[in-house]
């Protein structure tokens, strides 16, 4: 119970600032679906891009972030001298990987569809390849368990992020109008979604600088044949974060060329992108588990007791999902309100990607058997099989019935690594999940969802109704947990539970 609680207390506060700051940074997807009209395509652009820069971020990391955990909890390691190889390493691939950017900027600019601006292909290479450097010392803030640094740091490159999407989308574009000449100094409304491109250049390069300490505070020494063992074991978590990130922006990056040439590819693309910004609440939820478990994990694999608590935060993890696929579904009408109005016409993939992001993250908490008895390459074969079963669907279906493809393949491709994992792990690493309990929760919230999306014409109404049915959730989990008795021995929140 004491090591389920340290995991809460850290999931909680690197949870709070990936909720606090996603739920900040969501004020940007209503400040661009309002500027950026869907017929535009301006959002389109924004949905494309990221989803490269998604998939080169696990390519410059190489799996480093899970590799440094793995080495430096080794007894026979010196943890500076791996915090220090990796350091550099990951520093130097970065920096060449921006070199060969901008030396053939135009040609890879072209390819991507941007040749009238190559300019986003470049800014978004550097932010990309700071934001791979910087992984490294984030990781090294969560291996030190300074939590408080970890999410000061996240949320501050959220407001700075805000605020100057709210000056050069908001206030700048006003004031133009009236002082064309003064605010013309800085501001130009050609530029247009290219300032997003800008704007995110600027708040990486302003965190890098706070990573001082964790940069000049360490002896350097980088051991070529420490590296050689770190890239042994991070070469299959590469391969499996390639998948794994195919996963979720395959459809994003290959959407304008598989549903063809028509008008309003860019468009469809921005309203199914605007839609899935709704859904990642869970993307959200999942991520600050992993932050607070991965340093968990690999800590507590010495333990006799792990594996039974390995399946109990199983068990939270996926009760907690549910309740918020639940919730999010209970107050679409509210949350819709999210993106502009047209495009909600996409609300409709908001479940099915909701779905594929618990199925997502059960397939990441089942992913450490291989990581603790160093078998990562069945990780890159469940990964790779899962983006295969994606890219088929999309290929497929994508042109004749468009985004939603993209969101049946996700579903697909994550439900198919989920079960592999699954299945081989309890062969190699055999951990008793409570299969009946999960399974029960997993009907009710089914039959819930059901219920749900049964037609109510008054929005009201559909609120209150859907809040019952939600609550009822609540009750099961309350009753069968006995979340009263667990609660009650918490600190300070423990006594209104008594």
């Amino acid at each position: 119970m004491a090591n389920l609680k340290s995991l809460a207390k850290d999931t909680a506060i690197y949870g709070l600032s990936s909720i606090i700051g996603r739920f900040l940074n969501y004020l940007l997807v209503p400040l661009y679906t309002a500027k950026l009209s869907a017929a535009s395509g301006g959002y389109g652009v924004i949905t494309n891009v990221y989803a490269y820069t998604a998939l080169l971020l696990v390519i410059l990391t190489y799996g480093m972030e899970t590799t440094f955990f793995r080495f430096a909890n080794k007894s026979e390691e010196n943890p500076n001298t791996v915090y220090s190889t990796t350091l550099i390493s990951v520093g130097t691939t970065s920096l060449l990987f921006v070199l060969l950017v901008l030396a053939f900027l135009p040609g890879i600019a072209g390819w991507m569809g941007y040749s009238a601006h190559p300019e986003y292909v470049g800014v978004m290479a550097i932010v990309v390849a700071l934001d791979a450097f910087q992984c490294i010392p984030f990781a090294y803030l969560r291996y030190q368990r300074k939590a408080i640094k970890f999410a000061t740091l996240k949320l501050l490159f959220i407001f700075l992020n805000i605020g100057l999407n709210l000056l050069y989308f908001v206030a700048l574009p006003a004031l133009y109008e009236s002082y064309p000449d003064l605010i013309g100094k800085i501001y130009s409304p050609t530029v247009g979604v290219g300032y997003a491109f800008f704007i995110n250049l600027a708040c990486t390069s302003v965190v890098t600088f706070f990573f001082w300490k964790e940069l000049t505070g360490i002896k350097y020494k980088f051991d070529w044949s420490l590296l050689k063992r770190m890239l042994s074991y991070s070469w299959p978590i590469l391969v499996l974060g390639i998948a794994g990130i195919l996963n979720q922006t395959f459809d994003k990056m290959m959407f304008p060329k598989i549903y063809g040439n028509q008008a309003d590819t860019q468009s469809q693309l921005g309203i199914y992108g605007a839609a899935v910004k709704i859904a990642m609440i869970m993307a959200l939820i999942t991520q600050a588990f992993r932050y607070a478990y991965e340093p968990f994990v690999f800590g507590k694999s010495k333990e006799k007791d792990s594996r039974e608590t390995y399946a109990q935060a199983m068990r939270y993890f996926i009760i907690f999902t549910l309740l918020a696929f639940l919730a999010v579904m209970a107050w679409i009408d509210v949350f819709k309100y999210i993106i502009a109005p047209d495009y909600w016409s996409g609300l409709k993939v908001v479940p099915i990607v909701m779905a594929a992001e618990i199925m997502m993250g059960i397939y990441f908490n089942l992913s450490f058997w291989y990581k603790l008895i160093d078998k990562t390459i069945w990780g890159a074969w469940f990964s790779g099989i899962g983006c295969a079963v994606l890219i088929l669907v999309n290929v497929i279906f994508v042109p004749k019935y468009g985004y939603m493809a993209c969101a049946w393949g996700g579903f697909a491709g994550y439900g198919t690594a989920m079960v592999l994992s699954y299945l081989v792990g309890q062969k190699y690493y055999p951990i008793k999940y409570p299969l009946r309990d999960i399974l029960l929760y997993v009907a009710v919230a089914t039959v819930l969802f059901a219920a749900m999306m049964l037609p109510v014409e008054n929005t009201i109404l559909a609120l209150a109704y859907r809040t019952v049915l939600l609550c009822l959730f609540v009750g099961l989990i309350y009753r069968k947990e006995k979340l009263g008795q667990m609660l009650a021995k918490l600190p300070v929140v423990g006594r209104f539970f008594k």
